[in-house]
């Protein structure tokens, strides 16, 4: 079965691509390579014997993606990761954002409507919930107003899928995911930001091999324990394996609805101090930090519950904070070295 994966050589895409190929599946990666790096194609190589097909493709041109969906009518799936993804650089570019993640969804969706077989996975994220009433949050909680242009392209999405499945023969899942961090066991993919890293983790390795001279962390005076941000750090192996398990439900129509929503993450909140301190001990490295000023866009905190995806998936979080920034340690002195 071919499966089109948008977005294929970024951090996500590329671990699915991986897990994906180990289920055999016959995969078709999409990448820009605006934040990627076509190497990645060797690594995936590297890692399961097989180099998927790979597309050079820009999703903002229609064009293109016609003439992509003619060239490949036998897709059974799409799992979409194609678009911008950080929350301070959305604040300061708006448009950008609205373009890439809005624009490029539609014009896979309407590919995709005329296909056979349209199952669709979208790559959401815990921002849709803006700053949730209650930890840890459900599926159930309601959306809030969002924080971040980028926020708002996930909300908007979401609501495009929902719109687009009442009409159409599209069965979609949407994974709203917390905080992935990590790289593959085998240090062959991982989290490679081109420029200054937007993410917390890639930011404290590239600290701690000496590429920055030390890491900000946005405000210490929020109502947390510790007066830092909470997120749910979630092992991108353990979320790759869950968009796999999401396409299979679809492929097998196991789903209960045209549109289904699960969280995923660990269920467990880390502020960041906390995952600074954890780096520090697997690294064995102390870790030079300095407190700033709050970054605009960021909730005070954010963790899932994971009940539904635990239950209805058959799918948990498997790895452990300190095991995932050891990976992700691993990963930045490979390529470092």
């Amino acid at each position: 079965m071919k499966i089109l994966v948008t977005g294929g050589l970024g951090f996500i895409g590329s671990h699915t691509v991986v897990e994906l190929q180990n289920q055999g599946f016959e995969v078709v990666a999409i990448d820009n390579l605006s934040n990627s790096s076509i190497e990645v194609l060797e690594g995936i190589e590297r890692i399961t014997g097989k180099k998927p097909i790979f597309e050079n493709i820009d999703l903002r041109e229609k064009s293109s993606v016609q003439n992509f969906f003619k060239k490949y009518q036998d897709i059974v799936g799409v799992i979409h990761f194609a678009a911008s993804k950080a929350v301070g650089e959305s604040v300061e570019n708006p448009l950008l954002y609205y373009e890439n993640n809005i624009n490029t969804l539609v014009y896979v969706l309407q590919e995709l409507t005329k296909l056979p077989q349209a199952n669709f996975i979208f790559s959401s994220s815990c921002t849709v919930y803006g700053q949730a009433e209650k930890m840890p949050i459900t599926e159930n909680a309601s959306v809030q107003p969002a924080i971040s242009p980028y926020g708002n392209t996930k909300q908007i999405g979401e609501e495009i899928i929902q719109d687009v499945a009442k009409v159409t023969n599209v069965n979609s899942i949407l994974l709203r995911y917390f905080n992935p961090i990590g790289a593959h066991p085998s240090a062959e993919i991982g989290e490679l930001p081109k420029g200054v890293p937007q993410n917390l983790v890639p930011y404290i390795t590239q600290t701690g091999i000496g590429i920055r001279k030390e890491l900000s962390v946005y405000g210490n005076d929020y109502p947390t324990p510790d007066g830092t941000c909470i997120r749910d750090y979630i092992h991108v192996v353990d979320l790759a394996k869950a968009h796999v398990i999401a396409l299979q439900r679809l492929l097998n129509k196991q789903n209960v609805e045209k549109v289904e929503t699960f969280n995923l993450g660990t269920g467990t909140g880390s502020s960041v101090l906390e995952v600074i301190h954890a780096f520090e001990k697997v690294s064995g490295q102390k870790l030079p930090y300095k407190i700033v000023d709050r970054r605009e866009g960021d909730v005070i905190a954010a963790y899932a519950n994971t009940d539904k995806a635990n239950a209805v998936l058959g799918w948990k979080a498997k790895s452990s904070l300190e095991e995932a920034l050891s990976s992700a340690w691993d990963w930045e002195q490979k390529i470092r070295s």
